[in-house]
């Protein structure tokens, strides 16, 4: 076995193999940017070696920075986790030819499924169902378009060498093809550095079903069962889950031995993952199809951990020092559910833009394991640390198992209520309205999911009557226990004035009077003149997190002031609530509301990126829909369209420049 490895990552999975790492007793290796100096991985790991500046190919790309590392600090195998290096088969030769074990799967297997246009004619050949496309090389957008009408649309653009959602597109006609191939082709140069692109047909009702696969280099290779991958947003995963709620027994079977026959055409051997399209049309389950083979650990490979018992990354070290598995097909088992959702640095108010930033607070969930359940978070950041715009935007992964898919799910909203995050914009209570939908809940999903669901956008999870009048209640809770403490404090109130016995509280748009009657251990809420709730609690000002029973229901609520009023968060929104004395409440219905700036006339930068593109000039005439301009941000191409008609008055930037978030690029007649 090694006696000491090098992790070549950054992160949550930088932290992830270092813990695996230390529970089978190997000295650690971690590897650094500028910009991740005092990141967790780097004081975790025994060792720490400095790559350079904080872009990636300065630092984390550079092969031979990893290598010289390795010498410098007698590593004997690196570990790549996923993305960098992970399926750079140069990176794996040149491993071997210094001397120093790769974690990961032989170089002529990565050669054979990273090309993911070679990857789809070997499968062919070993029998695995491919979707029907054009995997030739493609000169030009007009050879697009002539493939694409033959190909029959729908048809997806894919960078050969793309992943993670990067370098794809969907295009519904000749036009979406035109305005997207050249845009394909540069973010899969920009990400992987290869421009091409394959063509085929799009599955319509698509389900995203993966194949988690480990072999060893004595020939076996297993499968551990499937994970459901479908809800995502632009191609990026967003929730993943196993097992999946379409897959039966039968396509399990199925699928599964379809993936051992292509890992074994390969030579595979290490942890890899086989990803199929399942049309969701076919009731039979038996229209599945080959996407392409990620020859690495995957971003969700802990759901898989917690239904299997198995730790990958273990393993994934073992096989690399030449064990067999210690297991046969026969003896693994699927228990239980599980479900991982990717908590990302970007503002779903604001059309999942970007965010990054200073995490001014982060305290994630408490981790619990038990019979009757999992809460498990795996992160990479801390409280006080940036999210840089040089990488991927996801700051953890929260897990759970529960022995039913309900009960995982139910787990998961439970544990996103209590997820607190200041200082970026964050999708936390995007998941959590993905966990309470009934659609979600029901298991009939595709990965138009999202973009089905919110057309409009996300504004928040709905909240029923009876949350909102918990809500209510506990919004008096917290203002009584605010009024009792500066009554207890000199001055504060005056001296003289008796705190009201009851408050109007508005919230979501509803109004109910609150009146308490105090109980050894909580208080009994008197609701709109109905007597009998039972709230129990304890709270004191300045407490960001109150956890409440009222009538016997749970609740936990982030709480935060918002001038005179509280900021209260839970169940995947955020309400702004009024408190008030029943006189100061009537009075309250003539106060002039502000009315916000009109914005319309401008074209505002909405996320922090660089300015690749200004189609536009001043003077120039614009019609809805017109591109207008493209902004870059994480590697990933945004382009800004116009809401509605009109004429260019100014133009406040140009192409090459980095914009602020609310950057003013043009202004409109």
């Amino acid at each position: 076995m090694f006696k000491k490895i090098l992790i070549a990552n950054r992160g949550e999975i930088a932290c992830r193999v270092i813990r695996t790492a230390k529970k089978m007793g190997i000295e650690t290796v971690a590897v650094y940017s500028d910009a991740d100096a005092r990141a967790p991985h780097v004081r975790m790991a025994d060792q720490s070696v400095r790559l350079g500046p904080p872009p990636a190919s300065e630092s984390y790309l550079n092969a031979e920075l990893i290598i010289m590392a390795c010498k410098e600090t007698g590593a004997e195998a690196v570990h790549p986790g996923y993305g960098f290096l992970s399926e750079r088969e140069s990176f794996a030769r040149a491993l071997a030819d210094a001397g120093i074990a790769f974690i990961g799967p032989p170089p002529k297997a990565i050669a054979a499924m990273g090309d993911k246009i070679e990857s789809k004619k070997l499968a062919k050949a070993a029998g695995v169902n491919v979707v029907p496309g054009f995997l030739g090389d493609i000169a030009s957008t007009d050879d697009a378009v002539r493939i694409a009408g033959e190909v029959g649309y729908p048809v997806m653009m894919k960078a050969s060498a793309g992943g993670g959602g990067k370098g794809m597109r969907l295009a519904w006609s000749e036009q979406d093809v035109r305005e997207g191939f050249e845009a394909t082709k540069r973010e899969g140069l920009a990400s992987f550095g290869d421009d091409r692109v394959f063509i085929e047909k799009f599955i319509e009702s698509p389900r995203h079903i993966e194949i988690q696969l480990i072999g060893d280099q004595h020939g076996n290779v297993l499968y551990l069962g499937e994970r459901e991958c479908s809800i995502q947003r632009r191609h990026q995963k967003v929730v993943e889950e196993a097992p999946s709620p379409f897959v039966t027994p039968e396509m399990r079977r199925a699928m599964g031995e379809q993936a051992v026959a292509l890992a074994k055409a390969v030579g595979y051997f290490s942890a890899g993952t086989v990803e199929l399209i399942v049309s969701g049309a076919d009731p039979t389950g038996k229209s599945f199809y080959f996407l392409e083979m990620n020859t690495r650990l995957q971003v969700e490979h802990p759901v898989t951990e917690e239904i299997t018992g198995l730790d990958l990354v273990e393993l994934m070290i073992r096989v690399a020092a030449g064990e067999k598995l210690p297991l046969t097909q026969d003896q693994v088992q699927l228990k239980g559910w599980a479900v991982e959702n990717r908590v990302y640095a970007e503002d779903p108010y604001r059309g999942f833009l970007p965010s990054t930033g200073r995490l001014v607070r982060y305290q994630p969930p408490r981790e619990k394991r038990g019979a009757d359940g999992v809460t498990r978070v795996d992160d990479g950041v801390f409280e006080g640390g940036e999210v840089s715009m040089f990488y991927d935007p996801m700051i953890a992964k929260l897990v759970t198992w529960a022995p039913s898919r309900e009960a995982a799910i139910d787990r998961q909203i439970d544990a996103l209520d209590s997820f607190r995050l200041e200082g970026i914009g964050h999708n936390v209570d995007f998941l959590s309205a993905l966990m309470q939908h009934p659609r979600f809940r029901s298991g009939a999903i595709t990965t138009g999911f999202i973009a089905e669901e919110y057309p409009e956008g996300f504004a928040g999870a709905p909240a029923d009557p009876l949350l909102v009048k918990d809500l209510a209640v506990i919004a008096a809770l917290i203002t009584v226990e605010t009024e009792a403490r500066a009554a207890s404090i000199s001055g504060q109130l005056g001296g003289a004035i008796p705190p009201p016995d009851e408050h109007i509280v508005r919230v979501a748009g509803a109004e109910h009077r609150i009146r308490f009657e105090g109980f050894e251990g909580g208080v009994i809420a008197q609701v709109d003149g109905n007597a009998g709730w039972e709230v129990i609690a304890r709270w004191q000002p300045g407490q960001p997190l109150i956890k409440a029973r009222v009538d016997e229901r749970s609740r936990t609520v982030q709480v935060a002031k918002a001038g005179r009023q509280w900021k209260l968060t839970t169940r995947g929104a955020a309400h702004i609530v009024d408190v008030l004395p029943a006189h100061v409440a009537d009075l309250s219905r003539h106060m002039i509301e502000k009315v916000p700036p009109d914005l319309s006339k401008f074209l505002i930068c909405p996320m922090p990126g660089l300015l690749t593109a200004l189609n536009v000039g001043e003077g120039d005439a614009v019609e809805a829909g017109q591109p207008l301009a493209v902004v870059e941000a994480m590697k990933m191409e945004n382009i800004l369209r116009a809401e509605k008609s009109g004429r260019v008055r100014t133009v406040s930037a140009k192409p090459g420049e980095s914009l602020a978030v609310d950057a003013v690029i043009l202004e409109f007649e």
